[in-house]
């Protein structure tokens, strides 16, 4: 179980999430052989991007970071989802590793924000678990329209 001794390790790890998403959904993209997929997929990427910029900003902010409050631990296994994404996937699994990395993400941005004392940095964390819930519906929407039988 990994755990974190400051916000900067936080920041860090969250920032190296936000990577590994730019890179799936650039790799899905890629894989993509339906143009407004590979939209679809290269949409998300760029929103992912925004996310690591904005916790870049704010790890580069050190009044933010002067915090120095032990961070408990987050139980990151929690929040890890295992996937190769340069392995050939159908649209359907493609799907599902979205939602379930989604919901990652905004399950640890919520912990995040109800860990850290600074109001900046904890609505920032509110603010991230709340666009990954979104990108999570809008990935559960699109499987339900492609996937799930009509009533």
């Amino acid at each position: 179980m990994s755990s974190f001794g400051t916000i900067t390790a936080v920041l860090d790890f969250a920032i190296k999430r936000e990577q590994e998403a730019i890179d799936f959904y650039g790799s899905l993209a890629g894989q993509a052989t339906n143009p407004s997929l590979k939209k679809v997929f290269l949409s998300f990427a760029k929103e992912e991007q925004g996310h690591k910029e904005k916790l870049l900003a704010v790890k580069s902010n050190k009044s933010i970071l002067v915090d120095k409050t032990e961070v408990a631990d987050l139980k990151i296994s929690d929040y890890l989802v295992s996937v190769d994404p340069q392995n050939v996937m159908s649209f359907q699994d493609a799907l599902v590793v979205a939602i379930k990395r989604e919901k990652a993400a905004m399950e640890l941005y919520t912990v995040m924000s109800k860990r850290v004392e600074d109001p900046a940095l904890r609505d920032l964390f509110k603010k991230l678990a709340h666009e990954e819930s979104a990108h999570k519906t809008r990935f559960e929407t699109m499987y339900e329209e492609h996937f799930l039988p009509e009533n």
